[in-house]
């Protein structure tokens, strides 16, 4: 495990560019209500996202299918950790009905790990993004899939249904994966990301800051990202859910995010997200004409 510096009260104090407004309004009502009637999951929820009130009162939401346990044991996520329970087959028509009533425009999509399962839960993937499209035909989907652990099978159901935007995160640099994602490979994620991009998809990833990485160690991932194939960047600070969980470093500033994305930006990704509460969720709608970039190798484009 990494060795973790010691925290003092005075650094972990929450800086005035992270306050946001509890969620309120009549909008944010309405979501909440469809959301509790059709009994669906939420990464909005199950993820503490401090843009909740922001994006539900606004009236969209991510979706979180698969259910709300995860067989991953990630230290910067709030998604409960266990043995799920068997899937809910009726889920695809649930959500598609939700996103009906809802008029979404651009729905987001994503999911707990579920390792143990042989597909990965592939096909209740493929069918909740048809059925979608099937009821909602003008809306526009983001689908934010997890670590396949390796089985391309499964990956290519996942994104054959049809969705405008395939997204995988990163969360963290290189050197951090053993400490924040155990189970993960950082390897085999950018690998995810370059079949994603063989496949003919728009591709994105999320990476959190703020967990002990450096300059150096972002502007390496943005290299690495961009040799393999990635179109859009998110960049947001890390936030700690609860005590279990990993302690947030460093809070990184408004401007540091800036240059974070002036130099992505100048790397070669098409289409960069950058600031203290963006979540890879976050403005997802802008990122759907993103032009889909040619693939690239370190000795130029292919």
């Amino acid at each position: 495990m990494i060795d973790l510096p010691v925290i003092t009260p005075e650094r972990k104090r929450k800086p005035d560019w992270l306050r946001v407004k509890l969620p309120t309004g009549p909008d944010y009502l309405r979501v909440r209500q469809l959301v509790d009637t059709h009994k669906l999951h939420t990464i909005c929820e199950s993820g503490n996202c401090p843009n909740m009130g922001e994006c539900w009162g606004a009236g969209t939401a991510t979706f979180m299918i698969l259910g709300n346990v995860c067989t991953r044991s990630c230290t910067f996520c709030a998604v409960a950790t266990g043995r799920p329970n068997e899937y809910d087959t009726d889920e695809p028509r649930r959500v598609a009905e939700a996103i009906r009533l809802m008029k979404v425009q651009h729905a987001v999509i994503t999911s707990v790990n579920r390792d143990e399962l042989k597909d990965r839960g592939a096909e209740i993937w493929y069918q909740t993004v048809r059925m979608v499209k099937e009821t909602s035909p003008e809306t526009t989907i983001e689908t934010l899939i997890p670590d396949v652990k390796g089985n391309w099978d499964a990956l290519f159901r996942m994104v054959e249904a049809g969705q405008e935007v395939v997204s995988h995160n990163m969360e963290t640099v290189e050197r951090l994966y053993r400490g924040v994602r155990p189970q993960a490979r950082y390897s085999r994620s950018l690998e995810q990301t370059l079949r994603t991009k063989e496949l003919g998809k728009r591709t994105k990833t999320g990476i959190m800051l703020g967990l002990g990485e450096t300059t150096d160690e972002v502007h390496k991932a943005m290299d690495d990202l961009v040799e393999h194939g990635l179109d859009i960047l998110t960049l947001g600070q890390y936030l700690q859910p609860t005590k279990m969980h990993h302690e947030v470093l460093e809070w990184i500033t408004p401007d540091q995010f800036e240059k974070y994305k002036e130099e992505g930006l100048r790397r070669g990704i098409a289409y960069v997200e950058a600031g203290p509460l963006v979540r890879s969720s976050y403005h997802a709608e802008r990122h759907v004409n993103v032009p889909i970039t040619p693939l690239r190798q370190k000795n130029g484009v292919v």
